[in-house]
Parts: C-alpha cells; structure tokens; sequence
C-alpha cells in the first residue's frame, strides 16, 4: 500500500507547494507527472467550458428566432450573459478562437434538444445544422429573424 502524497489529499496545497517550488526554480523537486495531468486538465476545461456556454446561447438563440411573440428581455439577457462568458473564455484561452466552429457544431446538437425541451416544439423544427455564422453567436447587437 502506497503513501497517500499531498495531490492526493489535498489538490490546494499541492498547487500552492508545485508553485512555490516552480518560483524557487526548484524543478527537480516537482511531481511533474501530476503537473503535466493537470496543465492538461486545464485546456480540456476551457474547451468544455466554451461548449457548455454555446450549448446554452444556441439553444436561446434557437427560441428567440423559433418564437419571436415570446421574446422578453430575460431571453435577451440570458443570450448576452451566455456571449459575456463566452467572451471570458476566449479572453482568458484566445487560441480557443480557431476551436469556435468546431465548438458550435459540437454543441448544436444539445442546443437543439434543450430550445426542443423549453419550447416544446419537435427537434426536427430546428436546422439540421446550425445556420450562423461564430461572428453572428458572438455579437453582442445580433439577434436571429
């Protein structure tokens, strides 16, 4: 039975400890195979999190241009909170910008069944494909007709 290390019992403090060791310039002390698992972690987390935020927009834009005599201003609200953290995302990760396609085609089909879900209507009402463009998703002032 192995010693549980401090990763194991505590992912803070060991962060905090690879850090100080990092800034001490004391690299072979680092446990560079849990270093590398969670450098890794985090760039799968940004591609997740840009998905799971345009899952959410895709799905509101959906409603807005499959029901324009139920559009309100949380609908608008809710599209424009979906872009600010989109855009958080992409601030924080800006190669993700060459991911965008790639992360709405990989999030449509959910955005679909969620607008399917909040509006009732049959998935097969919506487009087989997602029919704007990453630049029409990401403008604040765009809203589908």
């Amino acid at each position: 039975m192995t010693t549980p290390t401090l990763y194991d019992c505590d992912l803070y403090a060991w962060t905090q400890h690879t850090i100080a060791l990092l800034q001490q310039g004391q690299f072979q002390d680092l446990d560079v195979a849990h270093l590398i698992e969670e450098l890794d972690s985090m760039g799968r987390r940004d591609r997740r999190e840009l998905i799971s935020r345009l899952k959410i927009l895709l799905a509101h834009l959906l409603k807005w241009h499959s029901q324009p005599t139920h559009r309100c201003g949380s609908w608008r609200g809710s599209i424009l909170e979906q872009r600010l953290r989109i855009r958080d995302v992409l601030q924080d990760s800006p190669s993700l910008h060459t991911f965008m396609a790639d992360a709405i085609a990989a999030a449509y089909t959910d955005g679909v069944q969620l607008a399917s879900k909040e509006t009732g209507l049959p998935p097969a009402h919506f487009p087989l494909q997602f029919p704007y463009s990453p630049a029409d998703v990401l403008n604040d002032d765009w809203f589908p007709m």
